[in-house]
C-alpha cells in the first residue's frame, strides 16, 4: 500500500476535530480529516442540538400547563410531529452531513470517509468502503474519536431492540411507555421530554443512590421531586438484573425488586471509546485505558495530540472546542494558552435546569481541600416568590476556606445554566468570596440568590 504524505491527519471530525482541521487547513497545511460517521460528530446530529430542540418543545408544554396557577386556563394538546420535523429539517438535514463536508473542503482540507487507526508513529491507516489508505503525517496526528454509547452487560439485553440516544433522537412517534436505564444528564433529559409529550408512564432506573450522581446531592433530590410531580417514576439505588423482550414489550427485572414493563427501553448508562481499535498502542499508549492522558497543550505523545471526550476532562462540546483551540495553536508553533480545568461548566437541560461549575463539595474534600458550603433555595427568594409555579431550584457554593475563593458552584432552577455564567467567572478568575459579597446583584433576578448563598456561606 502506497503512503500519501500530508502535514496533519485528524481522526474524528466532531466539533473539536473539525475546528482543528479547519484552522490548520486555513493556515496552509495539507490536512486530511478522517470520519467514519458524520462530519460534525454527535453534537449536531444526536446530542446537543436536536435534544435541546426536543427540550425546548417539552418546556413549552410544561409552562403551558402552569397557566392555570398564574393566568386563567389553557388546554394543551401535545404533538410530536413538528418536533420530529424540526430535528430533520433544521438540525440534522435528515442526518446528512453534505453541508459540513463542503464547508471543510472549501478551506482546503480533504475528507476521507472511513475508520482511522494508528499503525505506526506518524502513520494512519484508514479503512474505507473502497479499501485501505495509508497516510504519513509530517507535522502530527490529532485524535478526536469521540465516544459510543456504553452498553452494560445486563443479562438478556443484547439482541433486544433497545434504544440509545441516537435512536431516541430520531423517533417520529412518542413511545406509549418507556424505561430509561441511567439517571445521568442524558437519561433525565429524555425521560422528561417523553413524559411531557407522551402522557404515559416513564420510569428512570439509576444504580447510584440518586439522579445526577456526579452533581451535588441537592440536584438529584430536586429532580426527583420534580419528576415525581410530573408522574415520572424514579428507581434509584437499584440496577437492572435481566432484560427480556417479547411481543413488542420489554420486561426489566430489577435486582431484588419487581419487574418493570414498557414498550421501549432507552439505555443511557454512559459512553466509551475503544482505544485498542484506535491503535494507540502504536504510539506507545495504553490500549486498555479508558482515556488518553494529555499535557497542558493536548500532547499525548511525540507528534500526537488528543482532544475531546477521549481525554476524560468532560464529555462536552465546549470542552472539545476548548482543547481544539489549544492543540491547533501548538501544532502551528504558536505561543498560546495552556489547559486550565478548574472552572469546567456543565448543564443538564431538565426543568428545573441544573448548571454546575468546578468541584462539588465531595470532590473538593477528596482533593484535600478544606471547604464550607452556602445554600440558597430559590422559592424563598424574591424572584422565586414572584415566579411562583415552576420556581424550584437552589444556588450552592463551595468555598476553599484556606484561600477564600469558590472552587465550585451549582445553579439549579429556571435558566439555571444562564445564571451559572456569573459563578463560572468567579471560579475561573478565583474572585475572593469577600469581593463577591461586595457586589451589587440586580433585584429581583434569579442570580441574586448568589448573594443569599454567600450570606449562608458566612453564617
Amino acid at each position: 500500500m502506497r503512503a500519501e504524505n500530508v502535514d496533519v491527519v485528524v481522526i474524528g471530525m466532531g466539533p473539536g476535530g473539525e475546528y482543528v482541521a479547519t484552522r490548520l487547513a486555513k493556515a496552509g497545511l495539507t490536512v486530511v480529516g478522517v470520519e467514519a460517521r458524520l462530519v460534525g460528530g454527535e453534537c449536531p446530529y444526536y446530542a446537543c442540538v436536536p435534544t435541546k430542540m426536543m427540550i425546548r418543545a417539552a418546556d413549552a408544554l410544561g409552562e403551558a400547563r402552569r397557566v392555570s396557577e398564574l393566568a386563567g386556563s389553557a388546554q394543551v394538546h401535545a404533538d410530536w410531529a413538528p418536533v420530529a420535523a424540526r430535528i430533520r429539517a433544521d438540525a440534522t438535514d435528515n442526518w446528512d452531513d453534505t453541508v459540513a463536508v463542503e464547508r471543510f473542503e472549501k478551506t482546503g482540507g480533504r475528507l476521507v470517509r472511513g475508520r482511522g487507526t494508528l499503525t505506526a508513529p506518524g502513520e494512519v491507516t484508514v479503512s474505507t468502503s473502497a479499501g485501505e489508505r495509508l497516510f504519513r503525517a509530517a507535522r502530527g496526528i490529532v485524535l478526536n474519536p469521540g465516544t459510543e454509547p456504553a452498553i452494560p452487560p445486563i443479562d438478556g439485553l443484547a439482541g433486544t431492540p433497545y434504544w440509545t440516544n441516537r435512536d431516541a433522537v430520531a423517533v417520529e412517534q412518542v413511545p406509549e411507555s418507556l424505561i430509561v436505564l441511567g439517571g445521568g444528564p442524558v437519561g433525565c433529559e429524555f425521560a422528561q421530554v417523553f413524559a411531557r409529550f407522551g402522557g404515559a408512564q416513564v420510569t428512570v432506573v439509576e444504580a447510584q443512590p440518586r439522579l445526577l450522581p456526579g452533581d451535588e446531592p441537592e440536584a438529584g433530590e430536586l429532580l426527583t421531586g420534580s419528576f415525581d410531580a410530573e408522574g415520572i417514576d424514579v428507581r434509584a439505588g437499584v440496577s437492572a438484573a435481566h432484560v427480556g423482550y417479547q411481543d413488542g414489550q420489554f420486561a426489566v427485572q430489577l435486582q431484588g425488586a419487581e419487574a418493570l414493563a414498557a414498550k421501549r427501553l432507552l439505555v443511557a448508562t454512559g459512553r466509551r471509546t475503544d482505544l485498542a481499535a484506535l491503535g494507540v498502542g502504536a504510539a506507545g499508549l495504553d490500549e486498555q485505558a479508558g482515556t488518553i492522558e494529555v499535557d497542558e497543550r493536548m500532547r499525548a505523545a511525540d507528534g500526537l495530540w488528543a482532544i475531546g471526550d477521549v481525554t476524560g476532562k468532560g464529555a462536552f462540546t465546549h470542552m472539545s472546542m476548548y482543547q481544539a483551540r489549544i492543540a491547533a495553536a501548538d501544532i502551528l508553533g504558536q505561543d498560546g494558552e495552556t489547559a486550565d480545568y478548574r472552572a469546567v461548566p456543565r448543564v443538564t437541560f431538565t426543568d428545573p435546569e441544573v448548571g454546575a461549575v468546578g468541584l462539588t463539595a465531595v470532590a473538593a474534600r477528596r482533593d484535600g481541600l478544606r471547604v464550607r458550603t452556602g445554600l440558597a433555595r430559590l422559592p424563598s427568594t424574591a424572584r422565586g416568590w414572584i415566579h411562583k409555579t415552576g420556581n424550584d431550584g437552589f444556588i450552592k457554593l463551595v468555598e476553599d476556606t484556606d484561600r477564600g475563593i469558590l472552587v465550585g458552584a451549582t445553579s439549579a432552577g429556571p435558566t439555571g445554566g444562564e445564571v451559572l455564567g456569573a459563578l463560572a467567572v468567579a471560579v475561573h478568575a478565583e474572585v475572593p468570596t469577600e469581593r463577591l459579597r461586595q457586589m451589587i446583584y440586580a433585584y429581583p433576578t434569579f442570580h441574586r440568590a448568589i448573594e443569599d448563598a454567600l450570606r449562608d456561606l458566612s453564617d
